[in-house]
């Protein structure tokens, strides 16, 4: 589905002030609320806006500690081990992967000793063969959308 440089307006609106009304937005981009409202629509239609809400922080929610797990798993048993990581609350993503390992989560943890019962979890889990964690030091760069909006749309910089 392409993205135009309308669609691509209405998104960085959307990601710079998600608070804000369809008529403001229409507003500000000095077009229809009902064009302003369809482009959403249809936007949320083909898979490009997928949900709606608050990014919350696991540091504010008492879980500082950020570490990726790579998980190992016998094979035909990928869909299984996922199916059980997603019953493990500190894991806030997991993905299929290629290269050394199958599966890669993202994982947040009270603390080192929160993380290891974590990963002592992951390792009884039947299927999985063997785990790898690397813990983060600092975020460097901040999940963003707003530049590869930017560069599918045709627009740079303030509307």
């Amino acid at each position: 589905m392409a993205v135009d440089t309308l669609d691509a307006k209405i998104l960085r609106l959307l990601l710079e002030q998600p608070r804000t009304s369809v008529r403001e937005y229409a507003r500000i981009l000095g077009i229809a609320r009902g064009t302003v409202q369809a482009r959403l629509d249809r936007l949320e239609r083909d898979g490009v806006i997928t949900a709606y809400g608050p990014r919350l922080s696991p540091a504010a929610l008492g879980h500082p500690v950020l570490a990726f797990v790579h998980i190992e798993v016998t094979q035909g048993h990928l869909e299984d081990v996922a199916d059980e990581l997603a019953e493990v609350p500190e894991i806030i993503e997991a993905f299929s992967t290629t290269g050394g390992g199958d599966l890669i989560t993202r994982v947040v943890a009270r603390d080192a000793a929160h993380l290891e019962d974590v990963i002592q979890r992951l390792i009884k889990m039947s299927g999985v063969v063997r785990t790898r964690t690397e813990v983060a030091l600092r975020e460097r760069v901040p999940h963003r959308m707003l530049p590869l909006v930017e560069a599918v749309g045709g627009t740079t910089g303030p509307r």
